[in-house]
């Protein structure tokens, strides 16, 4: 399992990092079909055109990422749910502010043919300096 755990943890880097990137098809190819996510915005189940669309042509774009407090729980050979403190750094898109945002994150990852996709994620705010 320590194997699958540094796997999953590289591939939750590799997915933010096509995010940053803007790298759409690389997230797709990490993600179920559909998948689910769980913000402050409300929950949502979203397919691959959905995704794509927020991606490219959503309100805001993450500039940076600092990933941090990485911890894998393994719920068989097949399942892990990943926990971990995230700072992002988010713009409004085709604009140079900048928003700095703190936050607890879970993923979801299951195995599919072999491969690991996510197919949850959460996120939920952090006041900082508490």
């Amino acid at each position: 399992m320590q194997a699958d755990r540094s796997q999953l943890i590289e591939l939750e880097k590799k997915f933010w990092q096509s995010m940053v990137d803007e790298q759409t098809d690389v997230a797709l190819g990490m993600l179920t079909e559909p998948a689910f996510m769980v913000s402050p915005h409300g929950a949502m189940k979203f397919d691959h055109a959905t995704y794509r669309q927020m991606a490219e042509h959503g309100s805001m774009v993450i500039k940076r990422f600092e990933l941090g407090d990485m911890d894998a729980t393994f719920l068989g050979d097949d399942t892990a749910i990943l926990s971990y403190q995230v700072k992002q750094v988010l713009s409004p898109r085709g604009k140079s502010e900048e928003t700095e945002q703190h936050m607890t994150d879970t993923s979801t990852w299951v195995k599919v043919d072999g491969k690991w996709q996510c197919a949850m994620h959460t996120e939920t705010p952090v006041k900082v300096g508490r």
